[in-house]
């Protein structure tokens, strides 16, 4: 039997956006997660695309409020439709990143 053992890798924790595209390679891309598996580079590549997912969601966001006029002038005088408006501004952001970022 072979002694297999994977390159020692810093296991850096990703959060959503790292998770959720690596459930995707698991069960779409099979081939690409095991060979950046066993060659050591899985979390490095996860972090990066955690870090792409997170700028690209946080600069969707600002721009849709930009282009809503959802201001913190808004929050102070009518908090309610202030959460409604970037409940949905969040909602879109995020199928925008799962789209062109997790699901690629």
């Amino acid at each position: 039997m072979p002694n297999l053992t994977l390159p020692d890798e810093n296991e850096r924790q990703s959060g959503v956006w790292g998770m959720r595209h690596k459930r995707y390679l698991k069960s779409n891309h099979r081939v690409l997660y095991y060979n950046l598996l066993t060659s050591g580079k899985l979390y490095n590549y996860l972090a990066d695309v955690e870090r792409q997912a997170e700028n690209l969601f946080e600069q969707t966001v600002k721009s849709f409020a930009e282009q809503e006029q959802v201001t913190e002038k808004l929050k102070a005088t009518d908090m309610m439709l202030w959460v409604r408006k970037m409940n949905n501004i969040r909602n879109r952001a995020t199928e925008i990143v799962n789209e062109q970022v997790i699901y690629r």
